[in-house]
């Protein structure tokens, strides 16, 4: 009987199916604008990947998501096994720590790292008493490989530990009783049965790294979406083919994502036996160390050096530091970035909610072609978004007063995040029980007196952590909020950006530390608070 109670109805109505396929639609115009674009500009694609000046680009794009994706691999896969499966000193610490990478956004990690190797940093202070050093040029693509790396394991290490978190105990504790070391255990047992997981975050992590705009454009890395924002002006032939084929290369690493998802393992759920965990012996410290290095790199020592700049900021002269400091100006930037996130959070969720609706509660075919579209658009990377509405608005008269306005930057926004909040919009909508609303009914309450008495409030919980999610993203986005905020709308990631570029590191390592605070406050009182009371 509870499982009927929540039995897709017959038929959703025309107006429903057509709003969401219009919703869809409107997540996938960047890409069919982008096509569009290419074709009237005459534009051969193939002429245009085949030359040189594309195919280095290219080359830096694939080989800095290749490298990325394969050390997050290795570093998310073994914290995850570290942390969940063997006897790693304080393992629930470094269990609570592994994931809070994600908050930073990479040009913030890029900052960090461009102050830490700067003259007079944190760094040429912490080595002075040892004598004179030539600090590393961390510049370029090292630069880049060491940030995307420490900020982006954590899409690894999330569903391998859970994934190993699912793993009966037996598999483990056969393997130790035919005599495997820790490391055979590891080998025989964890890639075995995580590979699946380990794969689908992996690719996860390859797509936001040659997606990636802010760490390898302060860091000198030049991939295609640096090259896209810097023809934007002056090329556009060349910046669409570019963003075509940035477009086509994510769209399709989504494509092999989602395939690869079907294919992960399906283990049964670990039993109420609580695992022995594998004991590391000789290896223990080694791996404390290991843990400890990677933490360091991804928190600690980012934190540290942002700290370092900010406090020298506020403690020196403006001689001393060579640029001026203000720690003033970040708040307006502080307030328009939480005001402009929230707006974002609520705009995507009513937009896919017609979507989450369809598809949880009808099981619609025109629901499921809705939310590909939508997921579709989640792939193009945020700097062709933007670009796409900035060549839209200015060739259309009748909206190009929109160019540069708050409702536009919230479209592309949208249009970029709005695929997160879907999932957990349908998982809410699948909460709601069916029989609620048809006893609201035979009581004589309309649709919409339904919707706001019974079923917003059981849905809250689940689009309130979708929204979270488009929060989040929304705070950290730079290449939109660059080429569509207002003339004078800037927010926190944009000041960090011009601040860095300027070399005012006192002024981004303050920015920087207040994003992240703010980031962590909104989190809690937008949606860990509010989930808290349910």
């Amino acid at each position: 009987m509870a499982s009927s109670s929540n039995a897709p109805t017959a038929s959703p109505g025309a107006g429903l199916g057509g709003l969401a396929i219009a919703i869809g639609a409107l997540f996938i115009a960047p890409f069919a604008f982008v096509i569009q674009r290419n074709a009237e500009l005459g534009v051969d694609l193939f002429d245009e990947v085949a030359a040189r000046t594309t195919l280095d680009p290219l080359g830096r794009s694939l080989l800095l998501g290749v490298t990325v994706s394969g050390t997050a691999a290795v570093v998310g896969t073994a914290f995850a096994w570290l942390t969940t499966r063997t006897d790693l000193p304080f393992r629930r610490v470094w269990r609570v720590l592994a994931p809070l990478p994600l908050v930073f956004p990479s040009f913030v990690g890029a900052t960090a790292l461009i102050a830490g190797f700067a003259s007079g940093g944190l760094i040429e202070q912490l080595l002075a008493p040892l004598g004179d050093f030539d600090l590393p040029n961390i510049r370029g693509f090292r630069g880049a490989w060491l940030v995307l790396t420490v900020f982006t394991y954590p899409y690894v290490y999330l569903p391998v530990a859970a994934r190993l978190g699912s793993l009966p105990p037996s598999l483990d504790e056969s393997a130790r009783l035919l005599g495997r070391s820790p490391w055979g255990v590891f080998r025989a047992v964890v890639l075995p049965q995580a590979k699946g997981a380990i794969w689908a975050g992996s690719l996860l992590v390859f797509l936001y790294a040659i997606s990636d705009f802010g760490a390898v454009a302060l860091l000198g890395y030049d991939t295609l979406t640096e090259q896209i924002y810097a023809d934007r002006l002056f090329d556009q032939a060349r910046s669409m083919a570019l963003a075509l084929l940035l477009a086509l290369t994510t769209v399709g690493v989504v494509v092999l994502e989602r395939r690869m998802r079907g294919q992960l393992d399906t283990a049964q759920t670990v039993s109420s036996v609580e695992l022995a965990p594998v004991p590391l012996g000789r290896w223990r410290w080694p791996a404390v160390f290991g843990v400890v290095t990677v933490v360091g790199n991804a928190l600690i020592g980012p934190v540290a050096i942002l700290g370092f700049w900010a406090w020298r900021g506020m403690t020196s002269d403006v001689a001393s530091i060579g640029r001026s400091f203000d720690a003033g100006a970040l708040v307006g930037p502080a307030i328009r970035t939480a005001l402009i996130a929230l707006v974002t959070a609520v705009v995507a969720i009513l937009a896919v909610l017609p979507i989450a609706w369809l598809t949880a509660r009808y099981r619609s075919r025109v629901g499921e072609i809705a939310n590909a579209l939508v997921v579709a658009g989640f792939a193009i990377p945020g700097v062709v978004i933007a670009l796409s509405i900035v060549f839209w608005v200015l060739e259309a008269p009748l909206v190009s007063s929109l160019y540069q306005t708050l409702p536009l930057l919230v479209l592309a926004y949208v249009l970029h995040f709005g695929a997160q909040a879907t999932r957990a919009s349908q998982v809410a909508v699948a909460a709601v029980p069916l029989r609620l609303s048809d006893a609201g009914r035979t009581l004589g309450a309309t649709r919409f007196r339904r919707l706001l008495a019974i079923e917003l409030p059981l849905m809250r919980p689940g689009l309130v952590a979708g929204a979270g999610l488009v929060l989040l993203s929304t705070m950290k986005e730079l290449p939109a909020t660059l080429l569509l905020a207002p003339i004078g709308f800037d927010t926190l990631a944009t000041n960090i950006w011009s601040a860095t570029e300027a070399g005012a590191l006192a002024q981004a390592g303050l920015g920087s530390l207040v994003l992240v605070a703010l980031s962590g406050v909104l989190t809690w009182l937008v949606v860990l608070r509010q989930i808290s009371h349910y």
